[in-house]
């Protein structure tokens, strides 16, 4: 068995995952970098921590295919024996933007196979290696953490796939936070706001504007770095007697003001 932490993060080689990836090895976890499509920039990045000192690999899959979720699980065990964290953080934005009137089923299948089916099936296979570890005493707790996202609660009718799927991820947050917490599994949402990562750069003018305006109380772009803070606060188990929470990084958008 692996002697430091294990975390799992999907889409953890760009945008935010990186970030999460990055602070977590800072603060002791072995990272697991799984990504789908950016094999140069997760080898990258496993290079780069190797070279700090880190222990960190990297393996690809689509989270939103039962077949590689498994092997994501499977393969990690099978290198480590252990897995303390699960960040879901792997999620797509909706194809094209289309209004709701002109969405298609191609996209909303894949939009909630991503953001929603992946992460669900994804959590259901790591509680099932979590609870055989804290029930054996092997770990003394396990945390899974979603990402969702102010879309959550804030309509975009551009996105209205994107929207719903994360907003389901609160339900899903709570029923794993009720489920899990019997066998020492803490299960949290992390809800960013506006971030500066590749998702966001095509509507950066927009953004910028709305910022500007006073959009939040704290008028800046929100960082990687800032959800990463998040995450490590979490897991290093500062909120003992909290599970199912939802945090809220997002300079204060959640806020309603008149």
């Amino acid at each position: 068995m692996h002697k430091t932490p294990v975390a799992l993060v999907t889409g953890g080689a760009r945008g935010i995952g990186e970030s999460i990836t990055r602070l977590l090895a800072e603060n002791g976890h072995t990272p697991v970098i799984n990504y789908f499509q950016s094999e140069e920039r997760a080898g990258r990045l496993v290079h780069q921590l190797q070279a700090e000192g880190h222990h960190a690999v990297a393996i690809q899959g689509d989270v939103g295919k039962a077949a590689d979720r498994q092997r994501l699980v499977s393969e990690t065990m099978d290198q480590f024996g252990r897995i303390d964290l699960l960040v879901n953080n792997a999620g797509i934005t909706s194809p094209g933007r289309s209004d709701l009137l002109d969405a298609d089923e191609e996209g909303w299948d894949l939009v909630f196979d991503t953001n929603l089916k992946g992460p669900f099936f994804l959590a259901q296979a790591v509680a099932r290696e979590m609870i055989a570890l804290t029930q054996g005493e092997l770990l003394e707790r396990a945390t899974i953490i979603n990402i969702s996202s102010i879309s959550a609660y804030a309509v975009s009718t551009n996105r209205a796939d994107y929207c719903m799927a994360k907003a389901a991820l609160q339900m899903m947050t709570w029923l794993l936070a009720d489920r899990l917490a019997d066998d020492r599994i803490w299960v949290y949402e992390i809800c960013p706001g506006v971030i500066a990562s590749d998702m966001t750069a095509p509507v950066k003018e927009k953004y910028d504007a709305l910022i500007a305006g006073g959009m939040s109380p704290i008028r800046r772009w929100g960082e990687g770095q800032d959800v990463a803070q998040a995450v490590v606060a979490l897991v290093a188990h500062h909120f003992p007697f909290s599970t199912g929470e939802r945090i809220n990084v997002d300079g204060g958008f959640h806020i309603r003001r008149l």
